[in-house]
């Protein structure tokens, strides 16, 4: 975050605000349920106004407290991500844990391993920090979102749909946990992941008119729009574990002092959303409500809220202090003002930005090497600094681009260059970018009209690129210190191995599993022109 501005009333907000905070939790920890799942993108839920997606659970939660319009993930995929939730930590000051399918560093303990040290139950069920390698200082394995509750089986609504019955295993966790102690459960569903029953959203009666807007990096066909409705079905299963959830604790009479968060790693698993750096890969959708520790219901909060602000919120509301968290400084700030204010729109002057980037993904580069971009987001001004734009954004070629799920609207891009000579699409989410991006976010929300050359807007563009390098700096980040390639040189921590990049131009008949076999190009593309 960004507080450069009015500092010394910043401290002193925080010091008042703390205290108050740890009043009330020292009189009434609340519970904390976080429910969180796995590519879902900002905008599709009914409580933002989309029609072709419905969630009444989200809604609920949005209108018994704060529905946040612009709350972002540092990085868009899911180990990097859910790291910086645990830790209250930028991905790039992680070290390994920058990176996907890593060893998560010992020295870095999460708030969850930091709550179950401090008097809170603790449980998870589905998806919880991964996928990666997390051991302590002695080998052994953590619990990085406390014991799993898994042992619940339900017939899914569509194949592809894990069988995972989430609230059932919820109300296992609150069956065994002590009525005198707090609790914290991490509800982490593995949908909307890809992959999907092609075609169950039209078997569940949507309808592809429905879709109000598809991005102008997809072809706009009847093939995408069936991809979007069959990832909207399983953003709905997610949405109905958490509505029985919510009613448990109602039942229960435990949901007036339980802090309930609802939110997602990052964006979509389609092309040019999850894995990179737009506005579509990083902003997510986010709720939180506390009948008891949050003022005001239905506030809609414009401020810059990003991932990093969720664990030292956890601690303050639980009445933790950092020195009794024995968590690593934490980067981002509690969202005390926000619950304490009763207003909506812009809370914070300071919550006036939010920085992301990005290194190694999925390998599928020589030498498993990462694409490293940096960003800021501020006055919905996006700028994009690509580090090594002479690398492939997306994954090589030749390898499948394995940083992006196979899909339908995968196939259709690549279709459309390899069949019919359109390589439109296929430049704005595969092709090679500029060093520099530049996004008017409000009127261009896509973000396909680089305004970084244009010269109306150079004096924004520096200014967002003098905040970025200066905020980097204070935060240590080895990219612009002189040492970014030690995020390549950290081990991939996947079963598979090193080395694919290589092992696959060795003639080894290899299957990434999460893409399909025709988005391996048997030639790589020979233009290298950048998107305009």
């Amino acid at each position: 975050m960004r507080y450069t501005r009015h500092t010394g009333c910043w401290l002193v907000v925080s010091i008042f605000l703390a205290t108050l905070g740890s009043h009330v939790a020292a009189s009434s920890p609340p519970n904390i349920l976080f429910a969180i799942a796995d590519d879902w993108s900002y905008g599709h839920a009914s409580a933002y106004g989309c029609n072709w997606v419905k969630t009444p659970g989200f809604d609920r939660v949005a209108h018994r407290g704060i529905l946040f319009t612009h709350a972002y993930t540092p990085n868009a995929k899911c180990a990097p991500s859910r790291a910086c939730i645990l830790t209250g930590r930028n991905s790039w000051q992680l070290e390994e844990a920058a990176n996907h399918w890593c060893d998560f560093p010992a020295k870095f303990k999460g708030f969850m391993e930091s709550l179950a040290e401090n008097g809170y139950s603790t449980g998870s069920t589905g998806k919880g920090w991964g996928p990666g390698i997390a051991k302590d200082a002695n080998g052994r394995h953590r619990l990085m979102t406390g014991p799993k509750f898994s042992k619940r089986k339900a017939k899914p609504p569509a194949r592809s749909i894990s069988n995972n019955d989430y609230a059932g295993n919820f109300a296992d966790f609150l069956a065994q946990t002590p009525s005198e102690k707090p609790w914290i459960f991490w509800y982490g569903a593995t949908e909307p992941h890809r992959g999907y029953e092609y075609g169950s959203g039209q078997r569940h009666g949507k309808s592809i008119d429905d879709i109000e807007h598809v991005p102008a990096y997809w072809p706009d066909n009847e093939t995408v729009r069936n991809d979007m409705l069959d990832y909207a079905v399983e953003v709905e299963h997610f949405d109905a574990h958490l509505v029985r959830i919510l009613n448990l604790l109602e039942e229960q009479n435990q949901l007036e002092n339980t802090l309930v968060v609802v939110t997602s790693d990052h964006g979509m698993p389609f092309p040019r959303v999850k894995g990179q750096a737009y506005d579509d890969s990083n902003r997510i959708p986010l709720a939180m409500c506390w009948p008891k520790g949050i003022k005001g219901k239905g506030r809609k909060v414009d401020d810059y809220i990003s991932f990093i602000d969720l664990a030292p919120t956890f601690l303050e509301v639980a009445g933790i202090s950092w020195e009794d968290s024995q968590m690593a400084k934490l980067t981002g700030h509690s969202l005390s003002d926000v619950f304490q204010s009763d207003q909506s729109g812009k809370i914070n002057p300071n919550r006036d930005h939010v920085l992301i980037g990005k290194e190694r993904h999925d390998i599928g580069r020589p030498n498993d090497w990462g694409y490293p971009i940096r960003g800021i987001i501020r006055d919905e001004k996006l700028y994009i600094r690509n580090f090594e734009a002479d690398r492939w954004p997306a994954g090589n070629p030749e390898t499948g681009y394995l940083n992006c799920d196979g899909g339908p609207t995968k196939t259709e891009v690549l279709d459309a260059r390899r069949k019919h000579n359109d390589d439109l699409w296929w430049k704005m989410c595969f092709g090679h970018r500029p060093t520099e991006e530049l996004y008017d976010v409000y009127t261009d929300p896509d973000c396909v009209k680089n305004l970084s050359n244009v010269p109306s807007f150079q004096s924004v563009k520096n200014e967002l690129t003098d905040e970025l390098l200066r905020r980097l700096k204070e935060q240590n980040d080895p990219r612009v210190l002189g040492n970014g390639e030690i995020f390549d040189r950290y081990l991939y921590a996947s079963p598979g191995g090193r080395n694919f990049h290589q092992r696959f131009r060795d003639g080894e008949k290899l299957n990434a599993g999460w893409v399909n076999a025709s988005d391996f190009e048997k030639e790589a593309p020979t233009s290298k022109s950048k998107n305009p």
